[in-house]
């Protein structure tokens, strides 16, 4: 019997039906005066809500796996080994996205995820996937002074609360703001 390593096949099961449920919930959002629920992803996705509930635990938990699909789809994090020249390219994508309509929607379900969420830990664990693509440019920059969570931090922290606050950063007056921060703290 092969020994199950626990990784996701890319056409295996589990990404059928993440990919099922993803596709319901962004059609569930896009239709006005419909509430988001478990068990409206569940019977648009045709996937079993108890699926659904033991894979995401709420609303909000799978509101942010969609909202960190779309961003990562959007706003991809370039690995070259280049620091300035990756985050300079992905912190301007970055500020030019949350200008556009819509696109505060990963914020949004941050922050309504946290309220759920029952430790600091788990609040790490929603952002994670993002901290660890960050972290991977940091380590083929060779920086090791900084990790992934500071340049949430440095980069990802101030672009949201301006934008938040209705002031969004200008992608070319800020950015080269926000990278010459990094790379000073960087060393």
């Amino acid at each position: 019997m092969p020994e199950h390593t626990g990784v996701e096949r890319p056409g295996g099961r589990t990404a059928r039906t993440r990919r099922a449920v993803h596709a319901a919930v962004r059609e569930l959002l896009a239709e006005p005066d419909v509430e988001l629920s478990i068990p409206a992803v569940a019977a648009r996705s045709g996937v079993h809500a108890t699926t659904v509930y033991r894979r995401w635990r709420t609303i909000e938990s799978l509101l942010l796996d969609v909202a960190v699909d779309d961003l990562n789809a959007q706003h991809p994090v370039t690995v070259t080994g280049d620091l300035e020249v990756d985050l300079t390219g992905y912190v301007h994508r970055l500020l030019v996205g949350i200008r556009s309509a819509g696109q505060l929607a990963f914020f949004q379900a941050i922050q309504s995820a946290s309220r759920q969420a029952d430790s600091a830990a788990e609040i790490e664990a929603l952002v994670g996937p993002r901290v660890a693509q960050f972290q991977e440019l940091l380590d083929a920059a060779g920086v090791t002074v900084i990790g992934g969570m500071r340049l949430v931090e440095l980069i990802i922290a101030p672009a949201y609360f301006w934008a938040q606050v209705g002031a969004p950063l200008d992608p070319d007056r800020d950015t080269r703001r926000l990278v010459e921060t990094v790379l000073r703290v960087a060393g």
